[in-house]
Order: structure tokens, then C-alpha cells, then sequence
């Protein structure tokens, strides 16, 4: 990825000069920003109005249209104080229903915004007024959930400050919103993946990668994947030949710059509101020091990467103290692109930017056979189509991804599902030995020779506040067809009406999510935070709202049912979402009712 000066000019010029494109954008998200300060245009105080309408956006020199929130992409940052009440009144300028759920935010479920589930949505010239308190501080987000208005710019930061002292200290703090962009509408991405899975990934293993050894895989590693009929390199559904990755609405090459003077402790928070897209963030040269998770604080634990699934936040402390600049990344896991931003004491000071790294490979742990040691593909001679599963058409096996035997092992066995899942055409594959991978390196970062943030690192700061052990436990299996691209929970997409996870109010329940898929898939509660059993310090597992489910995984975490209502869970990857990966969780009685 080479990036010179007179790149940087055409790109400014193409999109009407700089200042043109600044004017398009909130203030906090223009490029040379000191960071959040107090004289910076915020939307802030107990009354917001927020107005959802169409903008022009230009990225790398194309105009299109956007979904945008009072004519800006992204959206105006909300600045909240915790305690205070909040009424923000929202009006649609559509001529299409919309939404906004506030990501993260505790609040009654009517104000949760999730069409047909907490309330109906917000009609064409319609004004909503949202209206709740505010429990909590940190770094949040709000989006659309309405149709795929989300990946056509309808979100925007949320940053929460505490009632108290913060318990981070930091001189200068800068919002970093990573997000995907596409001149192809959503809509239509979502066609081509129902037509072809496939369609977006051009990395693929070739013959000639084959022959020069650039694929890094033997020949019989190639003949076990084929015979299985799957793509070892099937990991993004939708790529980099499509997106233009963005850090704060800024391309690569419109460079989004950051500003700081030497020694002083800057607080990045980063928000991944991405439709499709996960990242790896790192800053070549600069440590950082990760203070808080999903809004929550965490211990600090130092580290030099760290993956951001779709919907999740972090917050970093980073301390430059030489007068150069920093170049931030933030890497597609599929390498097929990247965002690029940089941190400087000075506008117009660049560093360099590294090349995209080589894309990597799937193995058998993202299959779901984690649990057979010291298994590899060179060692996997009888892999061959089997028959097809019961309840499932031929066609369906002939053509899915996970067809493969071994050892007189069958991934599409129904033996291998739990009795009340649903195994017919919806699920291809069942993993076999799913593993907890929660202290494992994630995708493409196995391997670098710099520290990589886990989840195992992430210890809560202050103690969890439910000490109880859970009274009951639950599995819920994440399944799909990739050939068809159909995503559910336990084989049922939830346009098949079915039933609701029920939870009493107040219950503590141990769940844990299988991925029975070769996709990551971060998973979002509404409403709540849960626990994650991560094997850490008793009474400091790391409260999450969402949480990356690595391909043939498996995640625990206790929740404590205490918010009362129906609250949407999903897949956060917005196509999986929408092609069935959704339900309801409904914590009963709600208040005032009869228990």
C-alpha cells in the first residue's frame, strides 16, 4: 500500500478541497483535531435533537449517497454524563422507517430502539423521543437498526463520563471510528452473497500459489481441502474489493491526522461500527495500554496489537514521547485492505505505512476439531464427500462447505448436534470438538513477533457485582449454510417464529455460545453485560456487551438477567443479522407485573 504526497492532494482535490470535505464532517471527526476538548462543538446537555436524513459522502475521490445523522458521517459524538437524564428527540427525514439503538447503554427496553421488538420504529417525517437515565460512563456507540441503514453511514460515537474521578488518567483523548464503505448498496452486496458466498473473496489459493509456495499449504493439505469443499481463506464474506476502510470517515488516503504533544498520555477510543468487518489495530512504535473493554474498565494490560470485532470498543493509553509521527492501522483480518490514520505533534507530519501482511490460512480449530491434537490436514487420508445429513437435500451437501469425513468422522452427523437443535438445510457442518479459544491469538495474529491483546487478559477493575453461582446453564449453538449464506441460532432463523430465550428476572444463567461455522461471529446482548469465564481472577471476569465467537469455538459467560423486557441478540456482522442470525431474550416479570 504506497501512499505519497501527490496521492494525498488528488484525494483532497477529488472530493472538492480539503475544506470542502471537512465541512461534511463533525467536528471531532475532521482531520488536525486536538482531540475532545471542551471548546469542541459537541452535542451535550438533558436535550439532543438528532435528524436522520441523506447526505452526499465522498471517499478516494466517488460521491454517493449516505444514510447520515444532522448531514455528517459519521454522526455527531454525544457527550453524556453519568447520572444525568437524557431526552433526545430524533426525527426522520427518510422516506423509510428507521431507528436508533444506543449501543451498550443501559436503559428501559421501550427507549432500546429495535423495531418490533422494543418499540415500532420511527415512521417517514416522524419524530421519536427517546428519554431515559444514564447508568453507566465510558466509550459507547449508537447505529441504525433498521433494514442496512448501518452500513450506509448511520452511526456515530458515544463517550459517557464518570459521576466520580475516572479512574484513567490521560492529558488528551481522541475517538478513533473504524467502519467499512461500499459504492455497491448493501442491498445489493447481500444479493451477491445470497447467489455466491464467495463472491468477494479474490484471495483465494491458486496453482501457482501452489507451485511457488506463497499459499503456504502442501499439496495434500490442498487435496484434504478440496475434497471437503472448503476455502481455507473463507474468512471475510465481504472484502476489501469492495470496501474502502475508514478511520473516522477519512480513506487511507485522505489520512485522518490526530494531534499530541510529546509525553503526553493520549486516551484513544476506538469503536468498531463496521457492517462486515473485523480489524486488527496496531501503531507501529508505540505501545498501548489497554484501560477499558465494551465501555467497561479493565485492568491495564500492555499490548502492541489487538483484534476488534464488529460492535466491540476499546480504550488505549498511548504515551509518544518523540517529535515524529505514528502511522495507526487497522488491518482487515482477511488482509485485503486496511484504514490508516496517524497520530503527530504537527499536520502534515506522515510515517510510514506498512504493507498488508500475508493473508492467512483457516485451520482444523476453525473447523470445530480443536479438541483432536495434533491433527493436520497432510494427515487426513480418507477426507471425502459423505452422505448427506438427515433432513438435508442432496444439493445442499453436494455444494457446502463442510462435507468432509475423518477417520470415519462425519461433520454434517446430526449425531454431533445437541437433541433439540434443528439440523436440515440451514446447517452444513456441526464442529465436533469445539474449543474455548478465548486465550488463543486470534485470526492472522498467530504468528507476529510483537504482543497480542487475548481475552484472557481482560480482567475487570472493580469486582463483579453478582457473586452468585449460576443456578442453571444453557448452549446455543451458532449455525449456517456458507453455501447459501442462511445464519441462525441452533439451525432456526428467527423469520421461522421461534421461541425466545427466557430468562427470569434476576436469574444468573451460565451460557455458552458453540460456533459451529468456519465465520467469526461477534455476538451482541441487548440490554445487559455479561461475564465472560475467562479462568482469571475470581470476581474480576470482564464484563462485555459483545463478544467475538472464533470459527469452531466456544465462549462461556454468566449473565445475570437483571434488566427487564425483550432484548434483541444477534450477530453483530450486519448481513448475518439480517439473513437470520437473530432473537429474542425476554427477562421476565417486568416491573410492576405480577411474578
Amino acid at each position: 500500500m504506497k501512499l505519497d504526497r501527490r496521492g494525498l492532494l488528488r484525494g483532497a482535490v477529488a472530493g472538492g478541497g480539503l475544506l470542502g470535505l471537512q465541512g461534511l464532517m463533525p467536528a471531532w471527526a475532521q482531520t488536525g483535531s486536538a482531540g475532545l476538548r471542551a471548546d469542541l462543538p459537541t452535542l451535550t446537555g438533558p436535550n439532543i435533537d438528532l435528524t436522520i436524513g441523506q447526505s452526499p459522502f465522498t471517499v478516494g475521490g466517488r460521491t454517493a449517497t449516505a444514510t447520515t445523522i444532522n448531514g455528517v458521517l459519521p454522526a455527531p459524538l454525544l457527550r453524556l454524563r453519568e447520572g444525568q437524564n437524557v431526552r433526545l428527540a430524533v426525527q426522520n427525514q427518510l422516506d423509510e422507517d428507521t431507528s436508533i439503538h444506543w449501543h451498550g447503554l443501559l436503559l428501559p427496553f421501550q427507549m432500546d430502539g429495535v423495531p418490533g421488538i422494543s418499540f415500532p420504529g420511527i415512521k417517514p417525517r416522524e419524530t421519536f423521543v427517546y428519554e431515559f437515565p444514564v447508568r453507566q460512563s465510558g466509550t459507547f456507540w449508537y447505529h441504525s437498526h433498521s433494514g442496512l441503514q448501518e452500513a450506509l453511514g448511520h452511526y456515530g460515537p458515544i463517550v459517557i463520563d464518570p459521576a466520580g474521578a475516572d479512574p484513567v488518567g490521560y492529558d488528551r483523548e481522541h475517538v478513533l471510528v473504524l467502519s467499512d464503505w461500499s459504492f455497491m448498496h448493501p442491498h445489493e452486496i447481500l444479493e451477491k452473497l445470497k447467489k455466491s458466498p464467495g463472491y468477494f473473496n479474490r484471495q483465494r489459493t491458486t496453482l501457482a500459489g501452489l507451485l511457488d509456495g506463497s499459499d503456504r499449504m502442501s499439496l495434500e493439505e490442498r487435496r484434504a481441502w478440496g475434497r471437503m469443499r472448503m476455502d481455507p481463506r473463507d474468512i471475510l464474506d465481504v472484502s476489501g474489493t469492495t470496501y474502502t476502510y475508514l478511520i473516522n470517515g477519512h480513506g487511507p488516503q485522505e489520512n485522518w491526522t490526530g494531534l499530541f504533544r510529546p509525553g503526553e498520555r493520549v486516551r484513544l477510543r476506538v469503536i468498531n461500527a463496521s457492517a462486515m468487518s473485523i480489524f486488527n489495530v496496531r501503531i507501529p512504535g508505540l505501545a498501548m495500554t489497554v484501560v477499558q473493554a465494551d465501555g467497561e474498565n479493565v485492568r491495564p494490560v500492555e499490548t502492541d496489537e489487538f483484534q476488534i470485532s464488529v460492535a466491540e470498543t476499546y480504550d488505549v493509553i498511548v504515551r509518544p514521547t518523540e517529535d515524529r509521527a505514528y502511522t495507526i492501522v487497522s488491518e482487515a483480518i482477511d488482509r485485503s485492505g486496511m484504514g490508516r490514520a496517524t497520530l503527530a505533534p504537527r499536520m502534515g507530519m506522515t510515517a510510514e505505512v506498512p504493507p498488508l501482511r500475508e493473508v492467512p490460512n483457516l485451520t482444523m480449530k476453525d473447523m470445530g476439531m480443536g479438541g483432536m491434537g495434533g491433527m493436520d490436514h497432510g494427515a487426513m487420508p480418507g477426507m471425502a464427500p459423505t452422505a448427506p445429513m438427515a433432513g438435508m437435500a442432496p444439493d445442499a451437501a453436494a455444494g457446502g462447505a463442510a462435507t468432509g469425513g475423518m477417520s470415519g468422522m462425519n461433520m454434517r452427523d446430526p449425531e454431533n448436534a445437541p437433541p433439540d437443535m434443528r439440523v436440515g438445510v440451514g446447517v452444513d457442518a456441526i464442529a465436533m470438538t469445539p474449543v474455548n479459544r478465548l486465550g488463543e491469538r486470534p485470526i492472522g495474529l498467530t504468528e507476529v513477533d510483537h504482543r497480542v491483546l487475548v481475552y484472557t487478559d481482560l480482567v475487570a477493575l472493580q469486582p463483579n457485582k453478582d457473586r452468585r453461582p449460576p443456578s442453571r446453564s444453557m448452549e446455543i449453538h451458532l449455525t449456517g449454510n456458507m453455501e447459501r449464506f442462511m445464519w441462525s441460532f441452533d439451525g432456526e432463523k428467527f423469520s421461522e417464529g421461534v421461541e425466545p430465550f427466557r430468562f427470569e428476572l434476576n436469574e444468573r444463567v451460565r451460557v455458552t455460545l458453540v460456533n459451529d461455522s468456519m465465520m467469526a461471529h461477534p455476538i451482541h446482548l441487548h440490554g445487559h453485560f455479561f461475564e465472560l469465564v475467562t479462568g482469571g481472577p475470581a470476581g474480576h471476569q470482564p464484563l462485555k456487551h459483545t463478544v467475538n465467537v472464533a470459527p469452531g469455538g466456544k465462549v462461556t459467560f454468566d449473565l445475570t438477567a437483571d434488566n427487564p423486557g425483550d432484548w434483541a441478540f444477534h450477530c453483530h456482522l450486519l448481513m448475518h443479522m439480517h439473513a437470520g442470525m437473530f432473537n429474542v431474550v425476554t427477562v421476565r416479570p417486568l416491573e410492576g407485573a405480577a411474578a
